[in-house]
């Protein structure tokens, strides 16, 4: 049985939410403005980068809560991007 911790799930959810939202901001290819795309592929390179949070947690699973904060992190980042105009 795996035990996920909701505290862990959270942490792991939010701090890659705000690293990935910071790395958006600053990446070059936000300038497409294509908010769905932009969030999908920093979604699948947390799940490439899970490395790191299995190193920490000890627990795969996590890899999956770092995916949907990363995609959160994106898809907010760049939609805050398009309506200012930027």
């Amino acid at each position: 049985m795996i035990h996920v911790n909701p505290v862990t799930a959270a942490a792991v959810v939010a701090s890659t939410a705000a690293t990935d939202a910071v790395y958006i901001f600053f990446n070059a290819a936000v300038a497409s403005r294509k908010r769905t795309l932009a969030a999908s592929w920093s979604a699948l390179w947390y799940l490439f980068a899970a490395f790191a949070v299995i190193s920490y947690t000890g627990n795969a699973v996590y890899a999956l809560f770092a995916a949907a904060g990363s995609f959160i992190g994106a898809y907010v980042s760049v939609g805050w991007l398009k309506q200012r105009g930027h």
